[in-house]
């Protein structure tokens, strides 16, 4: 991915969410009293971001506009792409500027850095799982407050798929929808009544019954939630190929191969925004000769 890339997915509100994130979380450390005591305003520092594994890389874009925040008299030069898979010891990055302002920076740019480095590296690995089927990953809305774009940047850096950025990307019936509105005929009625025209339906099945409802409804895409293999194959061979499928639940790198032979359109998998561990960086400061 290159940083046109970036800039193509964080324009308007994905854009000004994650300038807020930024905003809140150098304004939530407060004032770095430590540098401040004992740096001057013209002290100048160099500084390097180093990989402290193998890892795909996501998130470098988001350093210089951290940086941006402390003021204009901070420089910094990325040294590879987003979703390109480095080696221990790599230089990400490299940074010149007031020693004050790179070190208030330094946890905030590291944990961007380090939590979508770790999304888009899970990523991977589930990618590569079902590599030669039919198959797509998609993320889910399983994602930290304040956090959704950057998030689902970060899958895409890992080669997964975004499934809705936000709720009004496709309408998706859930399970408390459905119970409330009686069924799945008269809450699809009620969205195509109130919407004109009517986003993408997608509805959530939980059994063979409520799949045949949904086929009846002629909706986009049906999503086969926490079905057994046995089920889902069973589903998969009803709905026709005008109606998009989708598998989700209690997926992990141990079945997910298994289910995507099945053949759904679609995998959605949870865990890739909330339970991905962080990939491990740090800023190291080019001591002074």
């Amino acid at each position: 991915m290159s940083t046109n890339t970036f800039d193509d997915f964080f324009q308007a509100e994905a854009r000004m969410f994650l300038l807020a994130t930024i905003r809140i979380a150098l304004a939530e450390d407060g004032a770095d009293l430590t540098s401040l005591g004992l740096f001057s305003e013209n002290d100048m520092a160099q500084a390097m971001i180093v990989a402290k594994q193998d890892t795909i890389v996501a998130g470098l874009p988001i350093i210089p506009m951290v940086l941006e925040f402390g003021g204009e008299d901070c420089q910094c030069h990325l040294n590879v792409d987003d979703g390109e898979l480095v080696s221990e010891g790599t230089m990400v990055a490299a940074l010149q500027g007031p020693a004050i302002q790179l070190l208030k920076a330094e946890r905030v740019i590291m944990n961007f850095l380090c939590h979508l480095s770790g999304i888009a590296n899970m990523t991977a690995e589930y990618v590569k799982a079902i590599e030669d089927t039919e198959t797509q990953l998609l993320d889910t809305r399983k994602t930290l407050p304040g956090l959704r774009f950057p998030e689902k940047y970060a899958v895409l850096a890992g080669g997964g798929k975004n499934h809705r950025l936000t709720l009004s990307d496709m309408l998706m019936l859930k399970d408390n929808h459905i119970d409330r509105a009686g069924s799945i005929t008269k809450a699809v009625e009620a969205l195509l009544n109130a919407h004109s025209p009517c986003p993408p339906i997608e509805v959530e099945c939980r059994n063979l019954e409520e799949v045949e409802e949904a086929i009846q409804c002629k909706i986009q895409r049906i999503m086969l939630d926490n079905m057994d293999t046995e089920t889902a194959t069973k589903a998969l061979s009803i709905i026709p190929d005008s109606i998009e499928t989708e598998i989700s639940g209690n997926i992990n790198l141990d079945n997910i191969r298994k289910v995507a032979e099945i053949g759904p359109d679609y995998i959605s998998v949870g865990k890739l925004t909330h339970s991905a561990p962080s990939s491990d960086f740090s800023m190291q400061f080019i001591p002074l000769s």
